[in-house]
């Protein structure tokens, strides 16, 4: 097996199926529900959008040759509530993904052993790709949670379902 065509296969697809949750759970909730902040330390749907949207596009833009952290980017005013409508988070949301998937389309196994800048620190390509990934597994958690608890009472599951305790197995301990 050739391990760096198949991380350079399966990073785009576990990438994208992060996304899906996103879009998913984002789709159910409501303008107002959008923008809402559960409290003053939270961030709204729409600041995260906003956040992941400007990460990718910095992180992954022109990615093999400069650094990740872009001279244009305005990573504090990606937390700041906008007078954005939610059609424009969602541009910012999937620019950024736009970038990230065409850049990791793009790779070739030779470039994962290649060096990339993230604010001025050498990383490994592979190094930056995961760390990448990482950040965004975390704001998609916070995605899903925030939008589950806005739906909670219509919530419709992304993935499997949790069990109800009429269809739980016998779990007695013998």
């Amino acid at each position: 097996m050739d391990i760096a065509a198949e991380y350079l296969r399966d990073l785009p697809e576990q990438f994208e199926k992060l996304k899906s949750l996103a879009d998913k759970a984002v789709a159910r909730v409501s303008d107002e529900e959008f923008f809402r902040e559960i409290d003053q330390a939270s961030n709204s749907l729409a600041v995260i959008l906003q956040h992941v949207g400007g990460n990718l596009r910095s992180r992954w833009r022109d990615f093999l040759t400069t650094d990740g952290e872009k001279p244009d980017r305005d990573r504090d005013g990606e937390f700041v509530a906008s007078d954005r409508t939610r059609q424009e988070v969602l541009e910012v949301w999937e620019a950024g993904w736009r970038v990230l998937l065409d850049e990791l389309r793009a790779l070739a196994p030779a470039d994962l052993a290649r060096d990339v800048f993230i604010r001025g620190e050498r990383h490994s390509v592979v190094r930056a790709a995961n760390r990448s990934f990482q950040h965004t597994a975390y704001h998609v958690g916070q995605i899903v949670f925030l939008a589950r608890h806005f739906r909670a009472g219509d919530w419709q599951s992304l993935s499997i379902p949790k069990r109800s305790p009429q269809n739980a197995r016998n779990t007695q301990k013998i």
